[in-house]
């Protein structure tokens, strides 16, 4: 009995999905860059700002990557506004404390950003390049989003993370920071920084969790678009 033989996609298929951007692309640009030029702006105040520029860039992309209701996108805003506030006052002030508590609204704005992401890509239709591209954008604010609460966690209890304790005053920390977030989110774990008390060590694995829902959710869905082919 011969089976039936379902439509495969071929190779300039998988190009015209790959192909292309949209405001996700751009968002994934700000989060790369972001990355790529934070070692380079660490030293003194003009820098700082600098970087602080370049977050707004990643805020703004985050804010109109996903098509939303008007309430979510003046929650996002108002998120992204306040963690600005205390950012700027921070910079301003040089207080570190600030510093720390702007990560709040920014963790909060970035939380609800990957679960637009999450939903985006879930949403049924053809995987674009521009889900793709938010695919991978989510995954990095993941990251960025566990760096901010290992911050505040390392705040409230300093010598949280080591074995060098990580001084939340001084320029790269927050990278540190960064660093560690997605080598435990891609189970890389060099070692190199580990969870020195257990109420970081529960957030870590925590995250670990997180990032394998993330994968296990885009590959499903990725999986999803290529149907198995059937001998007739």
């Amino acid at each position: 009995m011969k089976g039936r033989q379902p439509t495969t996609e071929t190779d300039e298929d998988l190009a015209q999905v790959i192909r292309g951007h949209g405001p996700c692309t751009f968002l994934l640009l700000a989060l790369i860059a972001l990355i790529l030029l934070y070692p380079y702006f660490q030293e003194g105040v003009l820098a700082r700002v600098s970087l602080a520029v370049l977050f707004l860039l990643v805020l703004i992309g985050g804010a109109f990557a996903i098509r939303q209701s008007r309430p979510v996108l003046i929650v996002k805003i108002g998120l992204a506004l306040a963690g600005l506030a205390l950012e700027w006052t921070a910079l301003w002030r040089g207080n570190t404390t600030l510093l720390v508590l702007a990560g709040i609204p920014y963790a909060a704005f970035l939380a609800v950003t990957i679960g637009e992401v999450l939903g985006y890509i879930l949403r049924r239709g053809p995987v674009t390049a521009d889900k793709l591209h938010g695919a991978l954008a989510g995954y990095i604010m993941l990251a960025l989003l566990w760096a901010f609460i290992y911050a505040l966690i390392e705040r409230l209890s300093p010598g949280s993370f080591g074995p060098n304790r990580i001084d939340l005053g001084q320029p790269g920390a927050f990278f540190q920071l960064i660093y560690f977030s997605l080598t435990t989110l891609t189970t890389t774990g060099f070692g190199d920084i580990t969870p020195m008390t257990n109420q970081a060590r529960s957030f870590v694995m925590v995250e670990e969790f997180a990032g394998l829902f993330f994968v296990g959710v885009v590959i499903a869905r990725l999986a999803g678009l290529y149907p198995p082919t059937f001998s007739q």
